[in-house]
């Protein structure tokens, strides 16, 4: 496995390898540079539904639940948890809209994190890689759509 020196974490280079397996250790370190690191406590809401947000995240640490309200009696659906190497928050980030979901650290929590304005400058200075994230994003996207309409097909 080849190493990776990322610019914006001490995380160890196999929980970032985990995170970024599409991408070359090469093209790992030169994301890093467009990358944020921040964490969050456990029970602590790192994406509110409704939110208007400009980052999407890859998950180095922890666990996240993604949950649903449901009715007005504040009721939350577990849709997904996430672990490491998971990226969340990439709908949003694509659309550029509020955020469909609750993403909350079930135990703390440490992500790599690029906002838009910072995806705006990697599309300028490295399209290929800029290209092969986003392809990356649809990817996820449609492996999610895929996996939430077999679900609803089975209470059908």
């Amino acid at each position: 496995m080849d190493s990776i020196d990322c610019s914006c974490c001490d995380a160890p280079a196999s929980d970032i390898r985990k995170a970024f397996s599409f991408l070359s250790a090469k093209e790992i370190e030169e994301l890093c540079s467009y990358l944020e690191l921040r964490e969050w406590q456990a029970d602590t809401v790192i994406m509110k539904e409704g939110a208007v947000e400009n980052y999407v995240g890859f998950l180095l640490e922890g666990k996240l639940a993604v949950k649903k309200k449901k009715g007005d009696w504040g009721k939350n659906i577990i849709i997904a948890i996430l672990e490491k190497g998971a990226m969340v928050g990439e709908g949003a980030f694509i659309e550029s809209g509020p955020r469909s979901n609750d993403v909350i650290a079930v135990m703390p929590s440490r992500l790599l994190t690029l906002s838009s304005p910072k995806m705006e400058e990697l599309i300028e200075n490295n399209t290929l890689l800029a290209v092969k994230l986003m392809k990356r994003m649809l990817f996820i996207m449609s492996v999610r759509l895929r996996n939430a309409s077999d679900r609803i097909s089975e209470l059908l």
